[in-house]
Parts: C-alpha cells; structure tokens; sequence
C-alpha cells in the first residue's frame, strides 16, 4: 500500500494526483484506529529497544509539511510509548548567525542519528530548498546545486547505515484555513499562531511548485520521500506508524549475542 504513495523516481511529481483527505490506513472506527495507534506505539517501543541494543543501524524520519500539517501532533502519537532512550528530535528554525557563516547543510550533519538511534527532524534541511526558493532568497541555479549537494549527502548518511524515511505530510488549503481559524478561536491555542502564518498562507501555489520541484529532486532509493494524507490527523499519525513499523521490521534486528564471560556469574 505505501508504493502506491511513494514520490517516484526520476519523474515530476504533481501533487494534485494525490489527495490529502484520503484515508486508507484507518479503521471502521475511531475506537479501533485508538486500538491500531497504541499497538503499533508499542511495537514501536519493542523495535526501537532492539535498534539501540545492536547499535549497527541509524534511522532518520523526516517530517516536512505546509504550516499545521501536523508535524508536533505526529511525534507525540507515533511515540507516544516509546522509551527516550536512543531517541531523539531536531528542530529546525531559523538560522542563527553562526549557521549562516556556514554551508547550510553544517547544522543538520551535526544532529543526524548515531549508531542505536533514531532521531526525528521536525522540518530539515528541505527548508534551504522550500522557504529560500518561495521568497527568492535563492535562484534557480542554486536551488538545483541544493538538490545534489542533499542527495549526496543522504547517500553518505545511507553508506553508514542510516536508513532515512521522509515523509511529506499533505494537507489542503481548506482543512490549513480551518486550523489556523481554531487557533485564533482557541485562546489556549494562541501561543502555536503567528502571523506570518497568515502571510505565508498566501504563498501557498508558490509553495506547492517548490515542494513538488523539491520532492522529485531528491526521492532517491536509498531515501525516498513518501506523500502522507494529511487533513485527517488519525490517519496521518497511523500512516507514519505503520510506514516506520515496516522499514525496522525489514531490518531484522536483534539482540546482540551473549557474553560467554557472564555464563553463570553469580551477584553476591
């Protein structure tokens, strides 16, 4: 089912073929999509345990998507039962000045997960491709050597073992007006709105050109991009359960073997 909604290689993508109110990971009811989300946060928490113990495997979620796509609400679903330890969120905001003196991939390789560890980037480096290029603050020449310098640099990630998942959390620009509006109906949901929400909602063509360029650009075999429907948040948490379920089930980890030295060692 996730090939179906896998960015495909070398071709132009044009996300008005994918529709961001399906729903076809969810259940009958929303008490069985609450049973499937807390089976799969558990299967989660056993699978990430086992990462951590073979330590001979990183893996990289990637979480980019419009404003309110839902990238906070996903985390705390998806792990909602996984232990902390071996995993770990990135942010990325905007740039401080000793980032900028920088290339803009130098922030990110600094974050990127270690050998046991899962990490989250909570957007990422797709914002040197995305925000830059809507508003100009980079040409069309550079954007394309952003392209190849983050391929080459997800496929030195993919040669020291770090399996990367990157997933585009797609929603309307209805069901964005409905929740930037319950934000400012919410006072207790005043602290997630900003204006410059506002403001960038109206860049939101621009926007859809630049990830579709971007997305096509750099869903590569070793990490590839994946389209997530996103106007229901049941689905969009279950989608990305079960898509991150499945590649550490394919990975076959175990324990690592025992210690002949400890073999009947007895704690006085």
């Amino acid at each position: 089912m996730f090939e179906k909604y896998r960015v495909p290689l070398g071709k132009t993508l044009d996300l008005s073929d994918y529709d961001p109110a399906e729903r076809p990971f969810l259940g009958e009811s929303k008490d069985d999509d609450k049973a499937r989300m807390a089976e799969l946060a558990l299967k989660l928490d056993d699978l990430q345990t086992l990462l951590h113990a073979n330590r001979k495997h990183r893996v990289l979620l990637v979480l980019q998507g419009m404003d309110t796509s839902g990238k906070d609400g996903t985390i705390r679903a998806v792990f909602q039962n996984v232990d902390p330890l071996g995993i770990r969120v990135a942010n990325f905001k905007s740039p401080t000045p000793t980032e900028l003196a920088h290339d803009f991939l130098w922030r990110v390789h600094s974050v990127v997960p270690a050998a046991g560890e899962l990490v989250i980037f909570n957007r990422s480096h797709y914002e040197d491709v995305l925000i830059t290029r809507v508003h100009d603050w980079i040409d069309a020449d550079e954007c394309k050597r952003r392209y190849t310098h983050i391929n080459n640099f997800e496929h030195l990630l993919a040669d020291n073992n770090t399996h990367i998942i990157k997933c585009f959390l797609h929603i309307s620009a209805q069901e964005q007006r409905k929740r930037l509006q319950e934000r400012i109906d919410d006072p207790d949901k005043h602290w997630k709105f900003d204006l410059s929400d506002l403001k960038e909602r109206t860049f939101w063509p621009q926007y859809t050109k630049a990830y579709e360029a971007a997305l096509s650009a750099t869903s590569t075999p070793e990490a590839p991009w994946y389209i997530v429907p996103s106007d229901s948040k049941r689905h969009r948490n279950l989608m990305v359960a079960e898509l991150l379920v499945q590649v550490l089930t394919d990975l076959k980890l175990s324990y690592p073997p025992g210690r002949p030295e400890l073999t009947g060692m007895k704690v006085e």
